[in-house]
């Protein structure tokens, strides 16, 4: 079945239908890893968009479920050149054309991804549908496109309960945005004992469990709109309690303490980018989503430091908070997929909080 990739600015893209063939409108941005289409899209922090996979080759290896980042995917549509429709992969448990099937996921293959992702470079992230429907007159699909906002995806990916992670070493409360399961599990591998909040849990009752440690996950959308989390994170970096925050976390204590934040042209999605320690001036490569970052402009001086840079684009990617332990980082440690050249600032968070390194 034919589908359609419609651009707010008019660009269509012509292909073939993949997944559900329901119409759907969202903010299409794009992902450059080679592999790990899986957890791009079980990351929560793809609510709200459609995810262009430059990679040309999608679904070889099927769909492993324990691979899976959440519990369910997350993006409003999917973007490839080529789709592979048999997988070869003994721990394969499905193919992702049916995958995306079973999720009311609607997609689109066989358009020129190269194309569309030079667009959106040079124009910007834009908003777009994907429809199975011709459309003789695009003024009215345009209009709606237009009129689509990305909003309310931190209460939608977050937990909706409270809930206990085994450990038998530091107790860390982890505030869930939107998070990825591997930040949980990161923490577990060095003996953590987590316990999951939802994003709207109130600071005090985190701080009422007196937690060694508290960790701010990533997250979707726009930060500045999440104006109550804000505050309640104000509440917990004026605390002492040890505080690492990754991606929407880093962006929420940023705005906590005063500091703003802005769009991105086209975001920071894939597993190459390159970032500079700048206290050691050691350049790590980073496993990126997000499509929004902190001003360093804004920052004041006495509060916080830039501790990391994106060495492409000179944008911060990470911070360090004076006189309190807490430092935020812009980029996934975690990674999941990626490079895990930065999974050290987990044990750093570990030390930070009276552990072994």
């Amino acid at each position: 079945m034919k589908a359609y990739l419609i651009l707010e600015d008019g660009t269509v893209f012509t292909g073939v239908s993949i997944g559900s063939t329901e119409e759907v409108i969202s903010e299409i941005v794009f992902n450059t890893s080679m592999t790990g289409y899986l957890e791009v899209l079980t990351d929560p922090s793809y609510a709200g968009q459609a995810v262009v996979m430059t990679y040309p080759l999608i679904g070889n290896y099927g769909i492993c479920h324990e691979d899976m980042e959440s519990a369910k995917p997350w993006p409003k549509g999917y973007i490839v050149r080529e789709l592979s429709r048999i997988p070869s992969n003994f721990r394969s448990g499905d193919t992702i054309w049916h995958f995306l099937e079973q999720n009311n996921i609607p997609g689109i293959c066989k358009i020129d991804t190269r194309a569309l992702t030079k667009r959106l470079r040079e124009k910007g992230t834009m908003n777009g549908m994907i429809t199975t429907k011709e459309y003789a007159d695009l003024s009215d699909p345009i209009s709606r496109i237009k009129a689509y906002h990305v909003k309310g995806v931190v209460m939608e990916t977050t937990g909706k309960e409270t809930v206990s992670l085994p450990g038998n070493g530091k107790r860390v409360a982890l505030l869930d945005l939107g998070a990825k399961g591997n930040i949980a599990r990161s923490l577990q591998k060095r003996g953590c004992q987590v316990t999951v909040y939802p994003a709207d849990t109130k600071a005090e009752t985190i701080l009422a469990a007196a937690p060694d440690g508290i960790m701010l996950s990533n997250g979707p959308g726009d930060p500045a709109e999440n104006t109550t989390i804000i505050e309640e994170i104000r509440t917990l970096y004026e605390s002492d309690v040890p505080i690492f925050a990754i991606c929407l976390g880093h962006q929420l204590m940023a705005l906590a303490t005063g500091a703003a934040t802005y769009k991105l042209k086209y975001g920071h999605r894939g597993g190459n980018h390159p970032v500079k320690d700048l206290e050691t001036g050691r350049v790590y490569i980073s496993s990126q989503n997000h499509g929004y970052a902190v001003d360093a402009n804004t920052l004041n001086p006495s509060v916080a430091a830039p501790a990391f840079v994106n060495v492409n684009d000179g944008t911060n990617e990470g911070l360090t908070y004076i006189g309190k332990q807490i430092f935020t980082v812009q980029f996934h440690p975690e990674a999941c997929p990626g490079p895990r050249d930065s999974e050290y600032l987990f044990d750093r968070f570990i030390k930070m909080m009276g552990g072994e390194q």
